[in-house]
């Protein structure tokens, strides 16, 4: 039996409607929406006294349950198809007898003007608003106008609707137009195997009297976790947020009968500010056989922590749930705008949420435990937060990583995943025999991070690669002298600062773009000028062809600039598939400049960070172009590879010297009194170098 219209403009129809509801026979059909998931909703807008008008009302048993439950009694129910009708009468005329049902056709009622208080549409609006042909549109117009006229002031026009986007959007602007106030509500699912995956949605459609002028429009979403609705400031912005909802239900659906082959990710919003309060990754480890106890878990990534390879990548997550041992582990990144309460508070809201990315086969009531590092969120205090023309919004931030260590990061919003520059922190050192001053002194929080920087401690993997590099500059001794060095990109100013500190000869110039990164990096991150260290506000390629501008005018016999020149620079376009350095700077006619101000036995060394396969095989050919020797670096478990380029052939050294010369350049740096981290260990950075 097909009960399916051979055409969408049958749907509006009476012939059809009379061969559906003849050959369905006496069994109610309700397109979605069980009375249960919508009683709640109903509740609020449907009042006892209420006059309430149902539009297209089939052989659905809502108007029926209502009148039943006492919601409300004086409900007059019109339909285009007079089998229906006749069916319903039949059905509840002895039953409910203040309750009518009348052949009507919606688009042409014969009620007098303000006759309702209630307009209820279940379905119907989804039914005729089938595309956005001309004519479709014209009687969605007509229908609205009707509904509009029958309605009292302060009326509710209640659409039941799974809010597909076109739909949504003409109901929204149609009736925000007219000065109405539109809130939608998302109808809690009641937990049973529904016939739709996608939610429904009920539009509440509040009559004011139309000011005249541009009055502004209220519009509302009440997510159905919260009775609160959220302020939304367009249409546009109404209909993405539903879409949101729809494309989340979905990703249940699916997460719920099969395992996810690709990582899901998505973020959970404040109901507040609507901002993303959690960042949840869903991940799958097929190799763990699964048991009642270990299908699922959720995983606290502490707060500052979330950049780190084992929860900020995809492969890191992959190897944490395995290590864990859980089929699926979901991985909750918190965002440093939120504030949260602790562990347990965490897990008291998101144990509801995270139970609908559940695997399949994992029984309801299962106890799902929620792991973290050291069983705490960590720490996280942002010190400072400020916008560049530039370099966009930014923060300063101190993080609390293993044990006792704190550090400080400079993040920019653009690139949220990405630490720009970090730093560790001191922790204040107690002065030997040291007074009390006085007895009711407040003491110092246990928790309270440090606030001085170590200078001496070089965070970042590839900044200690950059570093050992310097040992490939030529001559017998691997230690530098009077070397001059350019670096381009400032940052916190930590490689730089590095640099001055333990090579106590070294003059060093820093070129930077930003004039904000230089006040940063000085505020907050313990960066000085001085004799041997400048910093020139200037574009970076700018810089370098004004030098090699300068060297072609100068006498013969007058030497290039620089022993070692240094790039360390973000790129802003986060569309090209190269985030550092931005595609100009590896250009041949840039790299030629670059070469022209490196001293002959100089080193060329190049923090390259770019994802796409093609485009490095690009710029690793440009670079032999320029520069006959070309040693590579990768920095395990990150994206950074470390070049160093070199202009003769005859500077060639195999692996064994690299090493010697790393070992010799990093005893030359240790000097007694002078803090060294045993991380460092030049010689095994030197050791994983390939020659190109």
């Amino acid at each position: 039996m097909d009960l399916l219209p051979r055409s969408p403009g049958e749907f509006g129809s009476s012939r059809y409607w009379d061969r559906f509801f003849r050959q369905r026979g006496q069994r109610p059909f309700e397109w979605y929406g069980a009375f249960p998931e919508l009683c709640p909703v109903l509740h609020k807008y449907v009042r006892p006294r209420d006059k309430v008008l149902v539009v297209g009302c089939g052989n659905s048993e809502l108007s029926e349950q209502m009148y039943d439950m006492g919601m409300c009694e004086d409900i007059v129910n019109i339909d285009i198809s007079d089998a229906v009708i006749r069916q319903m009468q039949e059905r509840s005329g002895s039953k409910r007898p203040k309750m009518s049902y009348l052949l009507m056709d919606m688009l042409q009622m014969d009620f007098p003007d303000a006759h309702f208080q209630v307009v209820l549409d279940k379905g119907t609006l989804d039914a005729v608003l089938t595309d956005e042909e001309e004519a479709t549109l014209a009687k969605v117009d007509k229908m609205f106008a009707e509904i509009s006229r029958v309605l009292q002031v302060g009326g509710r026009y209640l659409c039941v609707s799974l809010a597909q986007a076109h739909v949504l959007k003409k109901a929204v602007e149609y009736f925000s137009q007219e000065g109405w106030v539109v809130r939608v509500h998302q109808v809690a699912s009641s937990g049973d195997k529904q016939q739709f995956v996608l939610p429904i949605f009920v539009y509440v459609m509040t009559k004011f009297r139309k000011i005249p002028g541009s009055a502004p429009q209220i519009l509302e979403i009440c997510p159905e976790e919260q009775d609160k609705p959220m302020r939304v400031e367009s249409a546009e912005r109404l209909v993405a947020a539903v879409k949101d909802r729809q494309h989340y239900a979905l990703l249940c659906s699916q997460l719920s009968k099969t395992p996810c082959r690709e990582q899901v990710s998505l973020d959970l919003c404040d109901k507040e500010s609507g901002r993303p309060r959690y960042t949840l990754h869903v991940v799958d480890s097929p190799s763990v056989k699964p048991s009642r106890d270990n299908r699922f878990a959720i995983f606290i990534i502490p707060q500052g922590r979330e950049t780190e390879w084992l929860f900020g990548t995809e492969e890191g997550r992959r190897q944490l749930a395995a290590s864990a041992g859980f089929g699926r582990l979901v991985t909750v990144a918190l965002h440093r705008e939120q504030h949260y309460e602790g562990m347990a508070g965490i897990q008291a809201e998101l144990s509801g949420k995270v139970m609908e990315l559940a695997p399949p086969g994992l029984p309801a009531r299962q106890q799902v435990p929620f792991l973290s590092v050291g069983g705490d969120i960590g720490v996280r205090m942002v010190q400072h937060c400020d916008t560049s023309p530039l370099s966009g919004e930014y923060v300063v931030e101190d993080v609390k990583g293993d044990g006792t260590s704190y550090f400080r990061r400079l993040i920019f919003l653009s690139n949220r995943n990405v630490v720009q520059s970090e730093a560790r922190l001191l922790a204040p050192v107690p002065l030997s025999g040291q007074k009390k001053r006085r007895k009711d002194k407040k003491k110092a929080s246990p928790t309270e991070p440090p606030t001085a920087i170590d200078k001496s401690y070089l965070c970042c993997e590839h900044h200690k690669a950059m570093v050992a590099g310097l040992c490939l500059l030529g001559g017998p001794d691997p230690l530098p002298g009077d070397e001059a060095v350019l670096v381009v990109g400032l940052g916190g100013g930590s490689l730089p600062l590095f640099i001055h500190d333990y090579f106590s000869q070294a003059h060093v110039a820093v070129v930077e773009i930003d004039p904000s990164m230089l006040e940063v990096a000085t505020r907050w991150f313990g960066f000085s000028q001085g004799d041997r260290m400048r910093v020139h506000i200037s574009d970076g390629l700018d810089y370098v062809a004004k030098l090699a501008a300068e060297v072609f005018v100068l006498p013969p016999a007058a030497p290039a600039q620089y022993d070692a020149i240094m790039f360390d620079v973000d790129s802003k376009d986060l569309t090209v598939g190269m985030s550092c350095p931005p595609p100009a700077f590896v250009e041949k006619p840039f790299l030629q400049k670059v070469k022209t101000i490196l001293k002959p036995e100089g080193v060329f060394v190049l923090n390259l960070v770019c994802r796409d396969v093609r485009l490095k095989e690009s710029v690793l050919a440009t670079l032999r172009e320029v520069f006959p020797l070309l040693y590579t670096r990768r920095i395990e478990g990150e994206v950074n590879e470390i070049l160093f380029c070199q202009l003769s052939p005859e500077c060639r050294r195999d692996l064994t010297e690299l090493g010697a010369r790393a070992q010799a350049l990093e005893e030359g740096l240790r000097q007694p009194g002078r803090p060294w981290d045993s991380s460092y260990a030049l010689a095994d950075m030197l050791q994983a170098v390939k020659i190109l």
